[in-house]
C-alpha cells in the first residue's frame, strides 16, 4: 500500500513559526543598520568592549550592544565582533595596520603632527610610530597650547607643508575650542587642522581597565590633575620623578591601539591622513 502521508507527517506543520532567523552579520566602519525597536538607523563608526557606535545622516550618535536585534538590509541579523585577518604571513603594527617590512627610510615630511606634551608624543610613538616612519611624518611636543596660534604662524604652513595639531581637553566651550577656532580662522589656518579628544590628560586616554580600574578616579578642579591621579590611586606622586614613574606604569600596561580609547584612535588617524595627504 502507498504510504499517502509521506516520510513525515510534521514536514509542513501549518503551525510552525514562519519568521525569518537571524544570520551573523560581522560589525564593519561604515555598515549601516537599523535598531528596529527605536527605529534608529545609522552607520557604524566604532566598535569596542562589545559595543557598537552608530551615526545616523543628521550626525548623532547612538551606543548599542553587539548582537541580535539589528536589521540589514531588511533582514534581522546579529552583530559580531569583526573580522581582522591579515595577509598570510604578515604582521600587524601596533595600531592595527599591516606592517611594511621591506619599505625604504623615507626623508621626512615638511608637514608635522604636534601634539601637546611629552606623554602625548610617547604614546602616540609607541602606538603609530611604525606607521608615522613608513610615511615620514614626524611629531613634535609643545609644551601646551596656549601660544599655538602664534607658532602655527611661525610654522606658515600652507601646500605639501600641512600641520595637524592634537589638543588635550578640546570640548565646547573650552579654551581649548577658542584657541582651536583662532587657528582655523588664522594665517595658515586652511593648511591647518587642529583637533583634540575630551580627556583632561593624555592618561586618560589609556582604557582604566588596562591598570584594573573600572573608571578613572575624579580629581577636583583645585587638584592638579596628575597629582590626584597618583594620590587616588596610592601612587607616591610628590615629585616630578614620581609622576614619571606614573606615567611608565601607565604606558607600559599599552599593548596596542585595542587599549586605547576610540575618541584617541580616531584622532591621530585623522592627522595621519590629513598631514599625509599629495601637495
Amino acid at each position: 500500500m502507498a504510504d499517502r502521508y509521506g516520510a513525515d507527517v510534521l514536514a509542513n506543520d501549518p503551525h510552525r513559526s514562519r519568521q525569518v532567523r537571524s544570520t551573523e552579520q560581522p560589525a564593519e566602519m561604515g555598515l549601516v543598520v537599523e535598531d528596529p525597536q527605536s527605529g534608529y538607523v545609522g552607520a557604524i563608526v566604532g566598535i569596542e568592549g562589545g559595543r557598537v557606535e552608530l551615526e545616523d545622516r543628521r550626525g548623532g550618535r547612538r551606543v548599542f550592544p553587539l548582537g541580535p536585534g539589528f536589521l540589514f538590509e531588511g533582514r534581522p541579523v546579529i552583530l559580531t565582533a569583526p573580522r581582522r585577518s591579515a595577509p598570510v604571513g604578515s604582521q600587524r603594527t601596533k595600531s592595527g595596520s599591516v606592517k611594511v617590512t621591506d619599505a625604504r627610510a623615507r626623508v621626512a615630511l615638511a608637514s608635522r603632527i604636534y601634539v601637546e606634551g611629552r606623554h602625548d608624543a610617547e604614546l602616540v610613538e609607541q602606538v603609530w610610530g611604525d606607521d608615522l616612519r613608513v610615511e615620514g611624518v614626524v611629531v613634535e611636543h609643545l609644551g601646551g597650547v596656549d601660544d599655538l596660534v602664534d607658532i602655527v604662524s611661525s610654522f606658515r604652513p600652507g601646500p605639501g607643508r600641512r600641520l595637524g595639531v592634537l589638543v588635550d581637553h578640546l570640548v565646547a566651550r573650552s579654551k581649548e575650542a577658542r584657541i582651536a577656532e583662532a587657528v582655523r580662522r588664522g594665517p595658515g589656518g586652511e593648511h591647518t587642522l587642529v583637533v583634540g579628544h575630551p580627556y583632561v590628560d593624555i592618561w586618560q586616554a589609556v582604557k582604566p581597565g588596562r591598570l584594573g580600574l573600572p573608571a578613572w578616579p575624579d580629581v577636583p578642579r583645585s587638584v592638579e590633575w596628575k597629582h590626584g591621579i597618583c594620590a587616588a590611586l596610592g601612587w607616591p606622586h610628590r615629585n616630578q620623578a614620581d609622576i614619571a614613574r606614573a606615567w611608565q606604569r601607565i604606558r607600559s600596561s599599552v599593548r596596542d591601539w585595542t587599549d586605547l580609547e576610540p575618541a584617541l584612535i580616531g584622532r591621530v588617524e585623522e592627522l595621519i591622513d590629513f598631514v599625509t595627504q599629495p601637495a
